[in-house]
C-alpha cells in the first residue's frame, strides 16, 4: 500500500486535465496522517494556484471567521486537510469560477481518504464537495444545508463562503445564528 506522503507526491504531479486548465496544473491540498478534520471545498481560485496556499483568499477569511479559528490553527496540517474536489484552477465562467473538473475526486478522494484515519468530521464546502460526498435526495444547497443535522456526526454541508454568497448569507440569517455556533463548538471539541 502507498504511503499518504507518496501519494501526495503522486497528487500533486497530477496533470490528467491539464489541457482543459487555463493556468495549467497546479493540485493544492493538505494532508497528513494525524488531521482530525478534512475539509472539502470546490477548487482553487487564482490567487490559490498563484501561491499554493489553499483558502488564501476572501473566501478563506470567512471561512476561517466560521470556524473561530486563526490563520496559524487553521494550516496546522496535524490537525487540518484540506482536498478540495478539483484540486487545480479550473478557469473562469460566467458567474464566478468553473465547476471543478470532473477528473479530480473520483480519481484521487478514494485513495487519500483510508490514508487519514484520524479524521473524526468532514467539512462539505459548497454544492460540488456536497454532491460528491452526499447521497441524499436534497436538490439545493439551501435544501441540504438547512438539513445538516442528517449529516451528522460524519460530515457538515456548509455554503461556500465566498463574497459572491453575501447575499445568500442575509437571506438565510438561520445559518450563521444556528449553524456557526454549533461548526465553532464542535471543532473546539476535537480540536482540544
Amino acid at each position: 500500500m502507498i504511503s499518504l506522503k507518496d501519494l501526495l507526491a503522486d497528487i500533486r504531479q497530477c496533470d490528467i486535465c491539464k489541457e482543459h486548465l487555463p493556468l495549467g496544473a497546479n493540485p493544492v491540498l493538505r494532508a497528513t496522517e494525524t488531521a482530525k478534520i478534512l475539509i472539502v471545498g470546490q477548487a482553487p481560485g487564482t490567487r490559490v494556484h498563484a501561491t499554493g496556499i489553499p483558502w488564501n483568499d476572501p473566501s478563506g477569511d470567512r471561512l476561517r471567521m466560521w470556524l473561530d479559528l486563526d490563520r496559524e490553527q487553521f494550516y496546522d496540517e496535524s490537525n487540518i486537510a484540506i482536498i478540495p474536489v478539483g484540486l487545480c484552477y479550473p478557469g473562469k465562467g460566467k458567474s464566478g469560477d468553473l465547476p471543478p473538473r470532473p477528473e479530480c475526486a473520483p480519481k484521487w478522494h478514494p485513495l487519500l481518504r483510508p490514508l487519514m484515519p484520524n479524521i473524526q468530521f468532514t467539512l462539505l464546502v459548497g454544492q460540488y464537495a456536497q454532491q460528491y460526498y452526499l447521497q441524499d435526495q436534497h436538490r439545493t444547497l439551501t435544501a441540504r444545508v438547512s438539513h445538516w443535522q442528517q449529516c451528522l456526526p460524519d460530515y457538515l454541508p456548509l455554503p461556500h463562503p465566498s463574497p459572491r454568497n453575501t447575499l445568500w448569507l442575509r437571506k438565510n440569517p438561520w445559518f450563521e445564528a444556528d449553524v456557526v455556533p454549533f461548526l465553532q463548538s464542535h471543532i473546539r471539541k476535537i480540536l482540544l
